[in-house]
C-alpha cells in the first residue's frame, strides 16, 4: 500500500494451495487498515510448470478463480515459499493468459534463496537461509489447522 497508494488499481492473486490463503489474509488486512476491498483471485499453475512430466501422469489441477480483469492493474502475486523461481515464472505465464497487467509484484512469506531464474520478491515476510536439499513446509490454519513454518534439514550421510 505504501508503494502503490491508488488501491483502485491493485489486485491480489494467490498461487494455489497456500498462496491463495495468504492472499486472502492480505486482502483482509488491507480491508481492516484502509477500508478498501481489493479484488482477490487464485491461480493454479499446474499446467504451466516446466516439470509437469516429472510430477506424474495425472497431476491434480485445481480451479483458477480470477473474477476481475487484470488488464492495466497492479497484480500482487502471493506465494508461501520462494525457492528456485520456477513456480513464480509459471504463475506469471498463467496470469498473462487472463490479460495484460500494468505491473506484477511478488509477495512471499518465506524466501529461502537458491534461485535458478532471475526472479526476486518485492515483499518478503522472512528470509530463511537453507541448504538446497532442505525442505521448507508452510502450515496455515486455513489448510492445515495450524500456523507454522517448519524447516526440515536434510541429513548428510
Amino acid at each position: 500500500m505504501e508503494r502503490d497508494r491508488d488501491l483502485s488499481e491493485l489486485a491480489i492473486v494467490g498461487i494455489r494451495a497456500r498462496g491463495d490463503a495468504l492472499a486472502a489474509r492480505i486482502q483482509s488486512a488491507i480491508r481492516a487498515n484502509e477500508d478498501v476491498e481489493v479484488p482477490l483471485g487464485a491461480i493454479d499453475i499446474t499446467l504451466y510448470r516446466d516439470d509437469l512430466t516429472r510430477i506424474g501422469y495425472a497431476p491434480v489441477v485445481r480451479e483458477s478463480d480470477i473474477p476481475f480483469s487484470v488488464d492495466g492493474r497492479i497484480v500482487v502475486l502471493v506465494d508461501d515459499v520462494l525457492f528456485t523461481g520456477r513456480t513464480i515464472r509459471a504463475a506469471m505465464d498463467a496470469l498473462v493468459d487472463y490479460g495484460r497487467p500494468r505491473a506484477i509484484r511478488l509477495a512471499v512469506l518465506v524466501d529461502r534463496g537458491h534461485r535458478e531464474l532471475p526472479i526476486r520478491a518485492d515483499f518478503v515476510g522472512k528470509n530463511v537461509p537453507t541448504a538446497p536439499g532442505d525442505d521448507v513446509r508452510v502450515h496455515l490454519s486455513e489448510v492445515d489447522g495450524r500456523d507454522e513454518v517448519e524447516v526440515v534439514v536434510r541429513e548428510l550421510v
